[in-house]
Formats: C-alpha cells, sequence, structure tokens
C-alpha cells in the first residue's frame, strides 16, 4: 500500500507572532491565545493536549489528554498512576506537552517536569467528576490487557450495584500532575513557510529569557 502525501499543502495566513508583542511570563501568552481559539473555535476540545513521555522500554510516547486548569506554577491533568503513562512519569517526569490548533493556525509545545498534586486537590476534582467517570475510574486497570470489551462493561455494573446511593472515594491509583514549565514554545503559521516561533526558556533566576527561531 503506498499514499503519495507530498501535494498536501496549504497557507497559513490569519496571524502573526512578534516578540515586540509578547509578554514577559509565557503563561499569560497561553492565557490570551486559549482564551482566543476557544471564542473563535468553540466546537473544538480546546483543551486537548499530547502528552509525550519517556516508557520504560526506553521509546518515547505519545497520547492526547485533557488539560484541566493551568496557573501560574503549572498544567494540571488527571490520570491513573499505575497506567503506562503515570509508570514513565514516575521514572522519568520529563515531559513535553503540545497542543495544535489547527483553526487558529497555532501551535504551543511545553517541556516540563510532572509533580503529582497534592490528594486534596485530586479529591477535589474527583469530587467534581460525572458519577460515570468515577466509576469508569474504578472499572478500568488503565493500560493492562483486558480480553473483552465484556468484562469492563460487567465490572461497571457491579460497581453501579455496590455504589448504589453511596459516595465514591478516589482510589488512591488515581491523581492529577501539575506539569512544571522549563520551556514553551509558540508557533503561529505564516506564509511561505516562513512561520514565527518564539520560545521562552526558563532562566535561574526564574526569569524567562524569549527567543526568536528560525521556522
Amino acid at each position: 500500500m503506498e499514499k503519495d502525501l507530498s501535494n498536501y499543502r496549504r497557507s497559513y495566513e490569519k496571524s502573526e507572532l512578534l516578540i515586540k508583542d509578547v509578554p514577559e511570563n509565557p503563561i499569560e501568552l497561553f492565557q490570551k491565545w486559549f482564551f482566543e481559539v476557544d471564542k473563535f473555535f468553540p466546537e473544538d476540545e480546546n483543551n486537548a493536549m499530547t502528552v509525550s513521555t519517556f516508557g520504560l522500554d526506553g521509546f518515547p510516547k505519545s497520547r492526547v489528554v485533557l488539560l484541566k486548569k493551568y496557573t501560574f506554577e503549572g498544567f494540571i491533568f488527571y490520570t491513573n498512576y499505575a497506567s503506562e503513562k503515570g509508570k514513565a512519569i514516575e521514572n522519568n517526569p520529563n515531559v513535553c506537552l503540545s497542543f495544535f490548533w489547527h483553526g487558529a493556525e497555532r501551535q504551543v509545545i511545553i517541556k516540563g517536569k510532572a509533580e503529582k498534586l497534592p490528594s486534596n486537590l485530586s479529591d477535589g476534582y474527583f469530587e467534581s467528576r460525572p458519577r460515570g467517570s468515577q466509576l469508569g475510574a474504578l472499572a478500568s486497570n488503565q493500560s493492562e490487557v483486558v480480553a473483552s470489551r465484556n468484562v469492563l462493561e460487567e465490572r461497571l455494573k457491579k460497581l453501579e450495584s455496590k455504589y448504589e446511593g453511596k459516595h465514591i472515594d478516589r482510589p488512591d491509583s488515581w491523581g492529577g500532575y501539575i506539569v512544571k514549565p522549563v520551556e514553551i514554545e509558540f508557533w503561529q503559521g505564516r506564509p511561505n513557510r516562513l512561520h514565527d516561533r518564539v520560545r521562552y526558556a526558563l532562566q535561574a533566576d526564574y526569569n524567562w529569557q524569549i527567543d526568536r527561531l528560525s521556522p
């Protein structure tokens, strides 16, 4: 099987990104961009981001998760700590997050270190989840081999019966991470492949060095 994609092209012409216009702190620019894509492209899942880790097998692996909160300290998402992703982070907390907002012709790439959130914060978010999602976290041994879809559905039915009318506690194996950035790159598509790339790099004094990169 062969498919030639060499003629797949589009011209990026929607915006620009100039160093003279960017704030000193990258989180402020991230917030500005996020608000803009959320306003103009509300039909998209704009908090979807790719998380890349170094697996225990030595290979990098990427998957899409949902950003649930961001602060000046970092970017927060939730997962099963016992999953392949969780084990990879436990072994090597250096991760990469990336957002691609195709409608706005924008990309954000974040290098940082992942840390587990305090238990009370994970508890608070778990409490806010729909009951079905809470039970789903209990039913799935994330990343482990499962014999069939029926096995998962049977587990869920048993848990629905077990917890009917009862409070569901967050399992210890499930919770949040905060990724504290050390580098954030903002990419804005431009015509003729001369894209704008602005990189923020965290310095020893906790200020951010801002550089323009060649496309």
